[in-house]
């Protein structure tokens, strides 16, 4: 099935080509969903950009349009609102027939790529030799989504995880570890990563000759010294199950595989050196090797270096992004490459992908950064333990599932202890990726547990709730979903229609997202969804005694919603459950 939307603007671009001629068949139509009612179901505001190219005004554009346009078989007579404004109100056999198209569909109706795209996300990234804390959240789940959308419309979604795993702490720590003996036995030794990273960090700051032995380390680490790798693999392995099983409570589809961490990089960066070399991009600037992007330029207005050598031939994080780039453009094939991190890197970011363009390295791929914001506590500062220390992902994790335990031990005591446990898991994970997933990304957001477990509200426990209730339908009645599958569509009711226009826009939701890279709109999609789903079922009764002419195609609906609310959550990383 085509999508609502993209129906309307052929069809709009057909009358704008008959009326105006071809040259204009590029514009966009800008339909969009009525914002109020008695606008009808979608409005069309094309006429007030096609006006200044056509030189005539607004309204007169839109009567013109009128004339040429084709809606006879779907929509009602359009009407023209205000300067220039088409409104359009679909025919109930042609939503009803749309509904129908959607309930058939596996894929809910969203439209499988022509042309499927491989699209590079980069997300997570965490470091090796420090456990996850909740700094590593916003990257992990935003990425997660972003994969997950992209993959519901067929596109080839590649997980990156860009490990720090590299540099010149791990001279420090391995030095520390040598001369602790840590490791030595096995490696349940160093199963407190942070403690091991705070003890040779101290011991890197208070004994000046450690720190020239641990310089010396990260050389012999450079250069393969097979002492110094077997030691780095102990932290790699210990961190990696450390990582992979946060990503397995989390639900994250990140694998090893998908893991390319700094190290990976290593042999590549003197070629990233070498080129811009060639090239005659690298200038010296107070001894280190930088490349200077254009339209990058200091508080004094001259241009603003970025260094991809140190002094002393060290390369940094621009070497390494420089090197990924590469790799991911030439090995992975990538038309598209998304990097998931803090906004404060978005300049470094924004340089490093001018210099990919100037170098002609990008070979036509679209480079995104997707930014995002802070977490805050319920004082508005950045969000910390009680005695002002670093929330660890893990302790935020089980504190999550122990509270929506006790949400759930409140709501729903006569469950079963197996089932209390699995719904708050799902509840409390869900909690935790909707709170963050339902804010525009790029601003911070204030942490409160007791709101994100909130059963009211834009929440997940809300939502997943409202699957709950919509699913449950059929237990009630003893029916299954195949017993009403070859009902007829009919939307007789004010509050039947509302809910069907609201479920034929998921495809368009996905399709937001999917451009955009925002999951935030999906998140407003599914709770404008949940709520209609509530009003529709207040105004028409689906098992109430007196009702059973209108049950079956009104239980059709509900299995319906069902499905969309289960989707598009499942597109947020969020699980549902059948009872809570």
């Amino acid at each position: 099935m085509a999508e609502l939307q993209s129906i309307l603007a052929e069809r709009f671009i057909d009358a704008v080509v008959t009326a105006f001629g071809e040259d204009h068949k590029n514009i966009d139509p800008l339909i969009q969903v009525a914002g109020n009612p008695k606008f009808g179901d979608y409005q069309a505001n094309l006429a007030m950009s096609l006006a200044k190219k056509v030189g005539q005004n607004p309204r007169q554009v839109a009567v013109t349009l009128l004339e040429n346009l084709k809606l006879d078989d779907i929509s009602d007579e359009p009407t023209i609102a205000g300067p220039g404004f088409i409104n359009i109100k679909l025919k109930r056999d042609f939503l009803e027939a749309q509904l129908e198209a959607m309930y058939q569909d596996k894929n809910l109706g969203v439209t499988q790529a022509a042309t499927p795209q491989r699209v590079v996300i980069d997300y997570s990234s965490p470091n090796v030799a420090k456990e996850m804390h909740v700094g590593h959240l916003r990257s992990t789940i935003i990425g997660d989504s972003l994969v997950r959308v992209l993959r519901s419309q067929g596109h080839d979604a590649i997980g990156q995880n860009h490990l720090g795993d590299w540099g010149t702490q791990f001279g420090m720590l391995i030095e520390h570890m040598i001369d602790t003996g840590t490791g030595s036995d096995a490696n349940h030794a160093i199963s407190d990563l942070n403690t091991l990273y705070q003890a040779s960090k101290k011991h890197f700051d208070d004994d000046a000759e450690f720190a020239n032995r641990a310089r010396t380390r990260v050389v012999k680490l450079q250069s393969g010294d097979e002492e110094t790798l077997a030691k780095w693999r102990q932290l790699v392995n210990v961190s990696m199950e450390h990582f992979n099983e946060a990503y397995a409570t989390l639900g994250i589809l990140l694998k090893d595989d998908d893991v390319k961490a700094e190290s990976f990089y290593n042999d590549k960066l003197q070629g990233v050196i070498d080129q811009l070399a060639d090239l005659g991009m690298l200038k010296e600037s107070q001894g280190a090797k930088c490349v200077f992007p254009k339209g990058y330029n200091d508080k004094e207005g001259d241009p603003l270096p970025m260094i991809v050598q140190k002094s002393g031939g060290g390369f940094i994080y621009a070497t390494t992004d420089l090197a990924a780039a590469q790799y991911r453009v030439n090995e992975i094939k990538a038309d598209r490459i998304a990097i998931v991190t803090d906004a404060r890197q978005g300049q470094h970011f924004a340089m490093v992908f001018q210099t990919v363009k100037e170098a002609k390295w990008d070979n036509g791929v679209k480079f995104e950064h997707v930014p995002f914001g802070a977490i805050l506590g319920e004082d508005n500062k950045p969000f910390k333990t009680r005695s002002g220390g670093t929330v660890k992902l893990s302790g935020l994790i089980e504190d999550a599932i122990a509270s929506a335990r006790k949400v759930i031990e409140e709501k729903s005591p006569e469950l079963d202890d197996s089932i209390k446990a699995e719904v708050a898991k799902a509840v409390g994970i869900g909690a935790l990726k909707y709170a963050d997933l339902s804010s525009d990304r790029i601003k911070d957001y204030v942490f409160s547990m007791e709101r994100m477990l909130s059963l009211k509200g834009n929440t997940a426990p809300y939502l997943i709730n409202s699957y709950v209730r919509t699913a449950s339908m059929f237990r009630k009645a003893g029916l299954q979903p195949a017993d009403v599958a070859s009902v007829t569509m009919a939307l007789a009711e004010d509050a039947t229609r509302d809910l069907a226009l609201k479920l034929l826009q998921y495809p368009a939701a996905v399709e937001s997202v999917a451009i955009s890279l925002e999951p935030h709109r999906m998140c407003n999609y599914v709770y404008e969804l949940a709520s209609l789903y509530h009003s529709f079922y207040a105004a028409c009764p689906v098992l109430k005694p007196g009702y059973e002419s209108t049950r079956d195609t009104r239980l059709k609906l509900c299995h319906l919603t069902a499905k969309t609310i289960q989707r598009a959550l499942g597109l947020l990383g969020i699980d549902t459950v059948e009872q809570m």
